[in-house]
């Protein structure tokens, strides 16, 4: 697993020493960022379900200010860590060992807002349409915030302040961008 581009390029990146974490492989991860690249700004980038941070360092790695990156397990929280610390820029990260609920209500609390959050939660979950209601309920997204979501199925978002800008499919995931409106 490398940063593909940016500052970081090619740097090696651990991977969390569990079979609970599902990394983003890295065709998507590239193709993720392909899709970003017109809406790429130098804000604030929020990874949700961190797993090994390996989408805000790459957010870093192409120019966003500060990547929050929140895991609630252990390995994964010591391999962000470890990760981080290979970028040699360690002040802009900061990982969160937190469920992710509980850190949107610290980000709410401390009004901490995003111009791009990651959301990969573990596909059983099924909650990425709560996550992006209680993202724009709570205030926590800059206008023009850009949300990626990487799941395994199919959600109907009904909120009138996001738009789905672009969908692919790669095999058994599938990548929706969605701009926030404000």
């Amino acid at each position: 697993m490398k940063v593909v581009s940016g500052k970081f390029r090619g740097l090696n990146l651990k991977a969390v020493p569990t079979n609970n974490t599902r990394p983003t492989s890295a065709k998507v991860k590239e193709a993720v960022f392909s899709m970003l690249s017109p809406y790429m700004v130098d804000g604030n980038a929020l990874d949700l379900f961190a797993g090994t941070g390996s989408l805000g360092i790459e957010a870093v790695s192409r120019g966003y200010e500060t990547a929050y990156l929140v895991d609630k397990a252990y390995k994964a929280i010591n391999t962000i860590k470890e990760n981080v610390e290979k970028t040699r820029e360690e002040d802009s990260f900061v990982v969160i060992k937190s469920s992710a609920t509980e850190a949107l209500k610290k980000f709410e609390d401390e009004k901490i807002k995003f111009d791009l959050v990651f959301l990969d939660p573990p596909y059983r979950m099924k909650i990425t349409e709560q996550i992006i209601s209680d993202l724009v309920a709570n205030d926590l997204l800059n206008d023009g915030a850009i949300i990626v979501d990487e799941t395994d199925y199919d959600i109907d978002l009904e909120l009138e302040q996001i738009e789905l800008i672009k969908e692919k499919r790669y095999k058994d995931t599938k990548v929706a961008m969605y701009r926030f409106g404000g």
